[in-house]
């Protein structure tokens, strides 16, 4: 197989099953675990967007006029917090009326511990199985992105809103009772949700009551040190598979971040090819 590479598609069952994109078609992982796999990047790179050949890579897989222009690739998507939609400066309004101005979750997860994050109504859970949860829990529903963004602010006051990939990588991350943090940190933010409840009005900002989602990755051994590949600096990277989690591959010779290079041109060799 050879195409561009694009962050791989996964579906939640009793164990997470994988399909990685190489061009306009997908590949199934889970079925190759255990066995020899190799990826051999060619060199080349066409931007996610426009298609256009670019030397480098920016914001995950697009050219720099692209990246330059797209409301996707804004800082604002990285900060939601500080979108502009309301001031009439958003790069793509209709994108933003179908991304941003729609219901937004905030979660409590378990990745390499205790964690808040957001996201889009419509990515749960890929949301959490890309960042390699093994629990997680909605305990928000809010009106747009950037209220979420403002309510995860008030809760990285008191628990991380990042994931330690390496530690979340090695997999031994007790369970949390995701519900019981909930109720200790709901209650310290109260305040800051009756400022949002003024200012974006009554429903912007509603409190959830629902069970902690399990995830299970097809992982039989997880790494003990973190060896990490790279395209830039090698092209080939293979090995035995042995897991996958999140979006990383673990081969018994490293792990890769297949979102990290969105949009390398890339072969895959597999057993059967």
């Amino acid at each position: 197989m050879l195409g561009t590479l694009s962050k791989m598609k996964s579906q939640l069952g009793d164990v997470v099953e994988y399909q990685l994109p190489v061009g306009d078609k997908l590949l199934p992982l889970n079925p190759l675990i255990g066995k020899h796999l190799k990826l051999t990047y060619t060199g080349n790179i066409y931007c996610d967007a426009c298609g256009k050949k670019t030397k480098k890579s920016y914001s995950q897989g697009h050219c720099f006029p692209c990246m330059k222009k797209l409301a996707r690739c804004d800082m604002c998507i990285m900060k939601p917090e500080t979108c502009h939609y309301a001031k009439g400066t958003c790069r793509e309004p209709e994108w933003g009326d179908a991304n941003c101005m729609v219901p937004h979750y905030v979660y409590l997860s378990n990745t390499s511990g205790l964690k808040v994050g957001i996201t889009r109504h419509t990515q749960l859970p890929t949301r959490w199985i890309d960042q390699g949860a093994t629990q997680a829990l909605p305990i928000l529903k809010v009106k747009t992105r950037q209220i979420s963004g403002l309510a995860e602010i008030a809760l990285a006051e008191l628990v991380a809103d990042k994931t330690n990939w390496r530690a979340m990588l090695k997999g031994d991350n007790a369970d949390i009772a995701l519900q019981d943090e909930a109720l200790r940190l709901l209650p310290a933010i109260e305040q800051r949700i009756n400022e949002l409840l003024e200012i974006y009005g009554e429903g912007a900002v509603e409190q959830l009551n629902e069970e902690i989602v399990d995830i299970q990755y097809p992982v039989t051994e997880h790494p003990k040190k973190i060896a990490s590949h790279n395209f830039d600096k090698e092209p080939v990277v293979e090995g035995k598979l042995l897991g996958i989690k999140g979006q990383y591959l673990i081969f018994d010779t490293g792990v890769i971040n297949i979102r990290k290079f969105t949009s390398y041109e890339v072969s895959v060799e597999t057993p059967e090819s």
